[in-house]
């Protein structure tokens, strides 16, 4: 099903004029820390105190497989940065930086050292929206342009925290949101289609095969 395109889709001009007044630096409408600090590779630890989200649990369409996050154990001494919902994480290190929103946070869990937490303080920026942004192509060119490191490509904290971000209203994040979705919607189900008819035609190709065989 394909959705209808907003009004500021439609008209670029309009939507340009509109970005562009509401651009602020995302230190100012969030903080930025830093993940667990984790000596070397996270220990799995049966019956630990948390859990640690790494990169191999979530993916940039914004799934989170909940289910293999690790059980480790953190020093309770110490003050923890417990994810919460609502809650970005920023994929920090490697060749692609994205960001994925967390609506839900199921266990007591804190972020490995390759993300950047992304906790917003003010009401007029939606979690989802950033995420979205950040994902998208003026973002990510920022950051292609902005990376370092020759074994392995990070970016740091003050450049991610000066990322210029647009800020239009509520109601038309809601909107971008909601498209961004149903957009990931559609190409979940394109997929689906693709493997299915690629197994119809393995199924066929089985079949001339085996027919083959029995003239032989």
């Amino acid at each position: 099903m394909l959705v209808a395109l907003p009004w500021f889709c439609k008209h670029n001009y309009a939507s340009k004029q509109l970005m562009q007044k509401m651009s602020v630096l995302l230190k100012s409408m969030a903080e930025v820390q830093a993940g667990h600090p984790f000596r070397g590779s996270v220990p799995a630890i049966k019956g630990g105190n948390a859990y640690a989200l790494q990169m191999r649990d979530l993916n940039p369409s914004g799934e989170v497989a909940w289910d293999g996050v690790v059980c480790t154990e953190i020093d309770a001494r110490k003050p923890i940065q417990w994810l919460e919902p609502g809650d970005v994480v920023f994929v920090a290190r490697g060749a692609r930086n994205y960001a994925v929103c967390l609506k839900e946070v199921p266990k007591p869990t804190v972020c490995s050292p390759n993300f950047f937490l992304i906790r917003i303080n003010s009401p007029v920026l939606l979690p989802e929206f950033l995420a979205w942004q950040i994902n998208r192509a003026p973002a990510q060119r920022y950051f292609a342009s902005s990376a370092e490191g020759s074994d392995q490509l990070s970016i740091r904290r003050p450049v991610l925290e000066a990322l210029p971000v647009s800020v239009p209203t509520l109601v038309q994040q809601r909107l971008i949101v909601s498209l961004a979705e149903a957009a990931v919607h559609e190409e979940r189900q394109l997929q689906a289609l693709i493997h299915n008819r690629q197994k119809q035609l393995d199924a066929l190709a089985f079949a001339l095969v085996s027919n083959n065989l029995e003239m032989n």
